[in-house]
């Protein structure tokens, strides 16, 4: 009997941390072929190559696809979604798979789901069933009604979806895969590799060996209009706390341009001696920083996930993450920027959170594999 093809879609740097560990599963599993595609930020220099962390993974890449237009606002985002699902549809024909896998909710994942859907090709959706409050919602529940087989990170998740009037016996609870990592992080945290010499960035070689913050704040897609406001007050409130920082660039969101206008002419201006601002690293070193930091601050779904795993306190500001399900790590704020000097300081006086499982015990990879090999893919019309 041949083997299933499972064709994996990475299109951001979350999405590939959020899949690792079930594409290794999968090359692994004796029934099962992996077939990886790359598109839109997951190729780009300025979000740091994520293609080549991959590939130094030791995974092949059967299609690299350029879907993304630069502007980083409403328009573009539209536009190259629309890009997406050219691209993919050809590649889709090409690979033949026999599912589709599209990552959670952002807006290239919607091209992954279209492309997929239109050519009969079983959708496999990870991570639906979530609450954000942003236009991800939308489009991950949009996801979801076009999927076929579901593969959630909580029991929470799982009733929403089928609320959503999804079959209960395509709903499957697998945990997140980006809590694997986080587990195997636990088990080996200490960092290895000198951060700045590896990984680069700018800024000056901070202290990190003390307490530090990590900072990952992304745009709302729905308050653009506002992100320029909303990263000054992070920055203000960052560089005046003294605390070494390393700050890692945002996503390719609407809204995204100028989120990274507002870095750069913060670093013009003030030209901060304890904030340095990376692209991207692999996922192991990003979790251990995380794991040995003192928070992190900004708006990534990160503190929310892997966070609440590794016990780090995550200072949650603003929208984005509205309405998802919360571990004891998370303490939520506004833009306000004494607010977060505030919040700052509150978690430098109280104790770690424990780990908390909300998102799954690290062992969702070899979960999915085995769903993915067992459960027959059929296309729902």
């Amino acid at each position: 009997m041949s083997k299933r093809k499972i064709c994996v879609v990475i299109t951001a740097r979350p999405s590939y941390a959020r899949f690792r560990s079930a594409m290794a599963a999968i090359a692994e599993h004796p029934d099962l072929e992996l077939q990886i595609v790359t598109a839109a930020s997951a190729i780009l220099e300025r979000f740091g190559y994520p293609d080549r962390i991959i590939e130094a993974d030791g995974f092949k890449i059967d299609f690299k696809l350029h879907t993304m237009l630069e502007g980083g606002n409403l328009i573009t985002s539209a536009k190259s979604t629309g890009l997406g699902i050219i691209e993919l549809a050809s590649v889709f024909h090409a690979l033949q798979p026999d599912g589709v896998v599209t990552i959670a909710d952002r807006f290239e994942t919607l091209s992954t789901a279209v492309a997929a859907s239109y050519m009969n090709i079983p959708l496999i959706h990870i991570q639906g069933g979530e609450i954000t409050g942003n236009i991800d919602n939308k489009v991950r529940h949009a996801i979801t009604k076009l999927s076929d087989l579901h593969l959630v990170a909580s029991e929470p998740a799982r009733k929403r979806v089928i609320a959503m009037g999804e079959a209960a016996d395509k709903v499957h609870v697998t945990g997140c895969p980006s809590i694997d990592i986080a587990r195997q992080v636990m088990q080996d945290p200490e960092i290895k590799v000198d951060i700045f010499a590896a990984y680069k960035g700018v800024g000056p070689r901070i202290d990190w060996r003390r307490p530090y913050l990590v900072v990952l704040q992304h745009p709302v897609t729905t308050e653009t209009e506002s992100a320029q406001q909303q990263i000054e007050e992070t920055l203000h409130a960052v560089h005046d706390s003294g605390l070494p920082t390393l700050w890692f660039w945002p996503n390719i969101d609407a809204g995204s341009d100028v989120v990274s206008h507002g870095i750069r002419a913060f670093r013009e201006r003030y030209n901060p001696a304890n904030i340095h601002f990376f692209k991207n690293m692999p996922p192991e070193d990003f979790l251990r920083l995380l794991y040995h930091s003192l928070a992190i601050v900004g708006n990534s779904s990160v503190g929310i996930r892997e966070c609440a795993y590794l016990g780090v306190p995550a200072i949650n500001i603003g929208s984005r993450q509205q309405g998802r399900d919360r571990g004891r790590n998370v303490i939520d704020i506004g833009y306000d920027r004494r607010q977060i000097m505030q919040t700052i300081q509150t978690v430098q006086n109280r104790p770690r959170p424990p780990t908390d499982l909300i998102y799954g015990d690290g062992r969702a990879g070899q979960k999915i594999a085995d769903i993915l090999a067992r459960t027959p893919l059929s296309y729902h019309k």
